[in-house]
């Protein structure tokens, strides 16, 4: 609890104006989280703070790399992170989560730790398949880039049947979809 207690901010007795923090962690912080998706990594987060009288607005911005395991070669590698949220922070009359950027707080509330704030944004920009840069290339198709993606699955017959060739006018029409032309009326 000693990591997390420096990720406090007294907001109590701010005044209505932007305050400026930063914050440097590394693998202690993972350890204090007691979670088992990331064990160690070093980052650097620089938060903006403004406090209103009705809320608090905070833009974190968050760079440094964090240590994985790929999913193909078990290698342990490092991947980087740079990333910037928003969260909001809204004074009311109780605790409440409204949105993934949006949050009641009680308005006797003194001190809030965005310890949690920032490793959710931090797990939240890992890449679901972990891949070693090594593994990476231009034809996996996790990175592919063209707009329609790609084709995992298709009914079609295969490729060297001629009747896959044939125009879909040629094609003998089944005679109940034949009936139900009729009942629509073309």
């Amino acid at each position: 609890m000693k990591e997390l207690s420096k990720y406090q901010i007294d907001i109590y007795g701010l005044e209505d104006k932007q305050y400026v923090y930063e914050f440097e962690s590394g693998d202690a912080f993972f350890e204090e989280m007691q979670q088992d998706i990331v064990q160690n990594g070093h980052f650097r987060t620089h938060l903006t703070l403004d406090k209103s009288a009705t809320m608090i607005q905070m833009n974190f911005h968050i760079q440094g790399s964090i240590g994985l395991i790929c999913d193909r070669s078990l290698e342990a590698f490092d991947e980087p992170i740079e990333l910037t949220q928003r969260m909001i922070l809204k004074f009311g009359d109780h605790d409440e989560e409204l949105t993934e950027e949006i949050e009641i707080i009680r308005r006797s509330t003194a001190q809030i730790n965005v310890a949690r704030y920032i490793f959710d944004f931090i797990v939240l920009s890992l890449p679901m398949k972990k891949l070693h840069p090594s593994q990476r290339s231009l034809t996996d198709p996790v990175e592919a880039t063209d707009e329609e993606g790609t084709l995992v699955y298709s009914s079609g017959t295969p490729a060297g049947n001629q009747e896959a060739e044939a125009s879909p006018e040629d094609a003998p029409v089944d005679p109940r979809w034949e009936a139900l032309k009729k009942l629509k009326g073309e």
